[in-house]
């Protein structure tokens, strides 16, 4: 019994001195930085493919680069990572139809709308606002972050638009390059082999 609690114990420690709890904060080696990403990249993009079909549900993932390339990464259950932002964006708009009416609130921004609500709460008393009253202004701030939303969502898709407009431009220049090499060398190839041939007469 005690050779068990030793082996036992003697496991615990290899337990303990194997896994360290790693601080999470920038990785300032760029070698290092790189490789972590590469690893972890991939470590979220099979988590996500795993939730998708463990779940049945879309799942999509996007990883801009912040250097100055800003290479764009993703993943998409489905066709594309586009396809699902606009699906996104649709269910966004649909419930900010759903909220009803707009009314001089809407135009308002969050911080004007929490402080109108404030001021009148506290320039009335309790029988000064009925709870129908306060249903409207909840509305009108569901209203607001509804479209504040939307807008980011409109946002992140030009992004994503204009991040692989820019990645097929790349890869037509680089295709146009290599074909421009290929022929640069098989004219030095011709070049070289007419100046081997002996000279005429």
């Amino acid at each position: 019994m005690e050779t068990c609690g030793n082996i036992g114990l003697g496991l615990k420690k290899k337990k303990e001195i194997g896994r360290r709890k790693l601080e999470i904060k920038r990785i300032q080696d760029k070698n290092c930085r790189q490789v972590a990403f590469c690893k972890r990249r991939q470590g979220l993009i099979k988590k996500a493919n795993e939730l998708s079909i463990l779940c049945n549900v879309d799942v999509g993932v996007v990883i801009i680069s912040k250097n100055g390339t800003g290479r764009l990464h993703e993943y998409s259950s489905t066709n594309s990572v586009t396809g699902i932002l606009q699906r996104y964006e649709s269910h966004v708009q649909a419930e900010k139809e759903i909220s009803g009416e707009h009314s001089m609130y809407s135009s308002m921004k969050i911080g004007e709308l929490l402080q109108t609500a404030e001021r009148q709460l506290e320039e009335t008393n309790a029988d000064g606002h009925t709870v129908t009253d306060l249903i409207h202004l909840q509305n009108e701030l569901q209203t607001s972050l509804t479209q504040i939303r939307s807008k980011k969502t409109q946002l992140m898709l030009e992004t994503v638009k204009d991040l692989l407009e820019k990645e097929k431009q790349l890869r037509e220049e680089k295709k146009i390059l290599k074909n421009n090499r290929a022929r640069m060398k098989k004219k030095k190839e011709e070049v070289n082999g007419m100046s081997d041939l002996p000279p005429e007469g």
